[in-house]
């Protein structure tokens, strides 16, 4: 089940929360899940060297919020914001036509350690691979940054024509645990593909950043996880 599953999919409602907070019905749900994924698609491409770990989208009557965490804010606000103003325009001249200017709310968040985030580590092994390095040598650098950034395990594997090679094929490594069958076991994972000339590569990541309890906060009812 560890294996076949999403990890992310698998925790979901349990450690895990959606990205995307909004209901709807009919038709109209599956524009606003295509409007979602075509954004957050658009996003992860255009701002590759920022380094966006997740896009969370939330759509009120009249409004739509979208939130950015990335390591980089800087890329995408630029000189005195208007990096954000012209993300906004362009947003909404390709995704949302259906919202005004003044209904678009953009907020870009800063992530602090960028290493225990499986997308950017993913877009990160891109950006080498695209650039010819050694897969191998990628990969173990990979797994060494996420070591010293505080994770307890990982698993980094790629496949594909592999420097090369006429025969397509998978190689992985793995350093710690990564216990993708325990629910409470907060596992963070992504995907993604290399452009090279021989074709793609595809990259996946898991990173196991330790377990998750829940309790009671004292006075306030709130879940904090530990």
């Amino acid at each position: 089940m560890g294996k076949k599953v999403n990890p992310k999919i698998l925790r979901m409602g349990i450690t895990k929360t959606w990205p995307s907070l909004w209901f709807e019905k009919g038709d109209q749900y599956v524009k606003n899940v295509k409007q979602d994924i075509g954004i957050r698609k658009y996003l992860i491409r255009e701002f590759r060297e920022a380094g966006i770990d997740k896009v969370e989208i939330a759509r009120g009557l009249n409004k739509i919020e979208i939130n950015i965490t990335t390591a980089k804010p800087g890329l995408i606000i630029g000189r005195g914001g208007n990096g954000i103003e012209e993300l906004k325009k362009k947003l909404h001249d390709n995704f949302l036509k259906n919202f005004r200017m003044n209904e678009i709310n953009l907020n870009v968040k800063e992530l602090g350690r960028a290493n225990l985030s499986a997308q950017i580590t993913v877009q990160s092994m891109i950006l080498e691979i695209e650039k010819r390095m050694p897969f191998r040598k990628v990969m173990k650098q990979t797994l060494g940054r996420i070591e010293r950034a505080g994770a307890l395990g990982a698993k980094v594997m790629v496949a594909g024509r592999l420097n090369g090679a006429e025969i397509a094929r998978e190689e992985k490594l793995v350093w710690g645990k990564v216990p993708l069958a325990t629910l409470r076991a907060d596992i963070d994972y992504a995907r993604g593909a290399a452009h090279t000339t021989y074709g793609l590569i595809g990259i996946k990541v898991w990173i196991y950043k330790g377990e998750i309890f829940e309790k009671e906060s004292a006075g306030k009812g709130e879940v904090i996880a530990e």
